[in-house]
């Protein structure tokens, strides 16, 4: 740090004239001192192998408000070369400054100029640096955490704005009008395979499955009470496009329905990619494309589903080079008028932004179920399924959101609240003094299963009017569920 200094006279009037000088010149002298011919002054004093103008990006000068100090900073790759370009520029700054200000003799023009009034005295050295100026880890980690905090959260706000899969309930029907009639949660038993999950028993031993079970009865219950005089007695499951879920939907809301003693019929309509057969393990072949072209009769290809003798399979058959055809043609119309007398159908259908066959076959229905996958599908490809359905002038009986998450936050916007593990509870409570050894629920589904035999009926039975028509012969015995 240097100070200009201006003597002062022998009255408080010289003295302040004095001061306002000094003051003064250290402002121009600050101008001053960032100028080439003190960087060559300072170069020459510390012998320096740098040009002038990149050494002045090294320093800084400048004057203190009010005052007649000149403050100098200086930065280098070391304290001590920092330290010694300070001082160093303050002492070239002095000569310089003594220099400009020193006048001519004018009674002797060759003599030597008189020295000025006015110099800049350094005062003491600098200070070793105890700390490098650059880098500052801590300010850089303060500036990058809240660089990251504001980059972090405008990717989350622009993420959130531009996400448009299905996060919510009220995002499906706001959308698309329709009424969601179904929550299917998660179920980790159907990970990586095809099959059927319900067995159509409530095992209150055990809470695996127990949120799904508690669902599909939800929607079945749905279904009913859409209409209580008329409930819809031929449904297209389907959905937007594939991998939603929608044949495992499909495959275990028949269970569900039959498990209630009602006579059930599953139809594999998705005649590109049929599946329904591998869910229940049942023989291929032979199914609906065969019927449809009479090669085959229903009694021919009709398979009962022995586990639940009141469902019955019809696979998909010989896959057609017309599937479109096939679905809307009127022998298709004929066979669900048929079967739609004696049992609830279910059809599961390919999905509705690929082909058309969905569309098609819901004309000939009481309505489609659209199944989409919650934070998997996108709320455009459902709108443009619904919009598909309605552009056919096909009934539709709602949506339902497959694979929602049970637990945290996500939860609650697909109205889900562990409710499946809440009623399991309620029940394990109200029957617990009544509960049988833990040996017995195991065998549940056992015992349900032969008391459809116990009366002495073949698991056939309960479709023997449906699969003869024409003997006019009622059944000797009605399938009862066993409770």
């Amino acid at each position: 740090m240097g100070y200009v200094s201006v003597p002062g006279g022998d009255n408080m009037g010289s003295a302040l004239a004095g001061d306002n000088l000094a003051k003064s010149k250290a402002t121009s002298y600050a101008s001053f001192a960032s100028s080439r011919p003190v960087a060559e002054s300072v170069i020459g004093a510390l012998k320096l192998d740098i040009a002038p103008d990149e050494l002045l990006t090294q320093v800084t000068v400048t004057a203190a408000k009010d005052t007649a100090q000149i403050k100098i900073e200086a930065s280098a790759d070391t304290a001590q070369q920092a330290q010694a370009l300070a001082n160093a520029w303050v002492v070239s700054l002095a000569e310089q400054v003594k220099i400009l200000e020193s006048a001519p003799n004018p009674a002797d023009p060759n003599a030597v100029p008189l020295d000025s009034i006015i110099k800049v005295v350094p005062l003491g050295d600098a200070p070793l640096p105890s700390a490098p100026s650059s880098p500052n880890k801590k300010m850089t980690l303060v500036i990058g955490a809240l660089a990251g905090l504001i980059a972090g959260v405008a990717y989350a706000l622009i993420r959130n704005h531009l996400d448009r899969r299905i996060r919510s309930v009220e995002m499906v029907e706001k959308a698309t009008g329709a009424s969601v009639v179904g929550t299917i949660p998660v179920d980790e038993r159907l990970r990586g395979s095809r099959h059927v999950v319900e067995s159509g028993v409530i095992d209150h031993s055990s809470t695996e499955g127990y949120a799904m079970s508690e669902a599909l009865r939800e929607l079945r219950t749905n279904l009913h009470y859409m209409n209580v005089d008329n409930p819809p007695r031929v449904i297209v499951i389907t959905s937007s496009v594939p991998g939603e879920g929608k044949s495992t939907i499909a495959a275990n809301l028949a269970v569900t329905i039959a498990a209630t003693g009602q006579r059930v019929i599953l139809i594999d309509g998705d005649l590109r990619r049929p599946v329904v057969a591998e869910f229940f393990g049942l023989a291929g072949g032979g199914g609906l494309t065969d019927i449809l072209s009479g090669q085959a009769t229903l009694n021919d290809v009709l398979q009962v589903y022995r586990p639940v003798p009141t469902l019955a399979v019809l696979g998909a058959g010989r896959i057609p080079p017309n599937p479109s055809e096939l679905l809307g043609s009127m022998a298709m119309k004929r066979l669900l008028e048929r079967l739609s007398e004696d049992a609830v159908v279910l059809i599961d259908a390919p999905p509705l932004l690929p082909v058309t066959d969905a569309a098609i076959l819901a004309r000939s229905t009481d309505g489609a179920l659209v199944v989409a996958g919650a934070g998997k599908t996108s709320i455009d490809e459902l709108v443009k399924a619904v919009a598909s359905l309605e552009k056919v002038s096909a009934p539709l009986l709602g949506a339902v959101l497959n694979r929602v998450p049970t637990t945290g936050s996500q939860a609650a916007g697909y109205g889900y609240y562990g409710k499946g593990y809440y009623y399991h509870q309620d029940a394990a409570k109200g029957k617990k003094a009544a509960r049988p050894k833990p040996a017995r629920p195991a065998r549940a589904a056992a015992e349900r299963v032969e008391s459809y035999t116990d009366e002495g009926l073949d698991r056939e039975a309960a479709f023997d009017e449906l699969l003869n028509p024409n003997t006019g012969e009622a059944p000797t015995r009605r399938v009862t569920r066993s409770r």
